[in-house]
């Protein structure tokens, strides 16, 4: 069973960056699409920024010119790039992904575990 590892989160600063990372925890064929999600306690998920493999990004407006989403297929991978944090984007982030496990075989949707991001000072 192919899980999704996060890693990267932690406490940063106001204006500075972190990059997190959802990697596959087994060789895959491809990562075809993948979103970035965050929740703050007591409240909903929502989305943050979201990918396909052909390149196409989605960004909410709160991230927008801030947040880089990208797929590494040869790394099996996907990144989120948070520069010039702020306060408001303190939440637990978690990855969702449509992934093929081996070639010709059906794409399955996968959740990371969640990683938590702290903007403080």
């Amino acid at each position: 069973q192919v899980q999704l590892v996060e890693s990267g989160g932690g406490l940063m600063q106001p204006g500075g960056s972190l990059r997190l990372s959802c990697a596959a925890s087994e060789s895959i064929f491809s990562i075809n699409a993948a979103t970035w999600y965050r929740q703050v306690p007591g409240k909903e998920r929502v989305f943050v920024a979201a990918v396909v493999s052909g390149g196409a990004t989605n960004y909410a407006d709160s991230v927008k010119g801030r947040f880089t989403i990208s797929i590494d297929n040869a790394k099996d991978t996907v990144y989120l790039q948070m520069n010039n944090l702020n306060p408001e984007d303190t939440a637990i982030y978690y990855c969702n992904a449509d992934i093929r496990k081996d070639y010709g075989s059906r794409k399955v949707n996968y959740w990371g575990q969640g990683t938590q991001v702290t903007v403080s000072s």
